[in-house]
C-alpha cells in the first residue's frame, strides 16, 4: 500500500490554506481530498459530502492532515519505544505498546506498519 501513497499534494494544500488562501474546489483538489480521505480512514460517504462545500472541504483537509501528522508521530515514537523494549528483552512490553497503538490508529498505512512490527517480534 505504501508505494501508492503520495501526501505531498495534501501538504501543499494545507500550507496554502494555513497561509490564508481559500481552498479552491477544482476537480483535481476534490480528487486529492477524496483519495487522501480514503487513505487516512475517513469513510467515503463522509468525504463525498464534505467536498461539496469549501468550508466542509477545508475541514476534511485539516482532519486528513491531522490524521497523517499525528499518526506518523504516534507510530514513530511507538516503534522506537518498542524496539528499545525488545532489545532489552521485554518483547511482551514491546508487543503491548504496538497493540495499544493499533487500538487507536485509524490510518490504514500506519496500522499496516504497526502490524508488521508486531510480526517482527515473533
Amino acid at each position: 500500500m505504501s508505494e501508492d501513497i503520495d501526501w505531498d499534494p495534501v501538504r501543499a494544500l494545507v500550507a496554502r490554506v494555513d497561509a490564508g488562501e481559500a481552498l479552491t474546489l477544482t476537480p483535481q483538489v476534490r480528487g486529492v481530498l477524496l483519495r487522501t480521505a480514503h487513505e487516512v480512514g475517513i469513510p467515503d460517504p463522509d468525504a463525498q459530502a464534505a467536498i461539496k462545500d469549501v468550508g466542509t472541504a477545508t475541514a476534511l483537509l485539516r482532519d486528513a492532515w491531522v490524521r497523517i501528522r499525528d499518526g506518523s508521530i504516534r507510530l514513530s515514537l511507538t516503534e522506537m519505544r518498542a524496539r528499545d523494549l525488545a532489545c532489552a528483552g521485554d518483547k511482551a512490553g514491546a508487543r503491548k505498546l504496538l497493540e495499544d497503538l493499533l487500538a487507536v490508529e485509524v490510518v490504514p498505512l500506519y496500522r499496516e506498519l504497526a502490524e508488521m512490527e508486531l510480526k517482527d517480534l515473533d
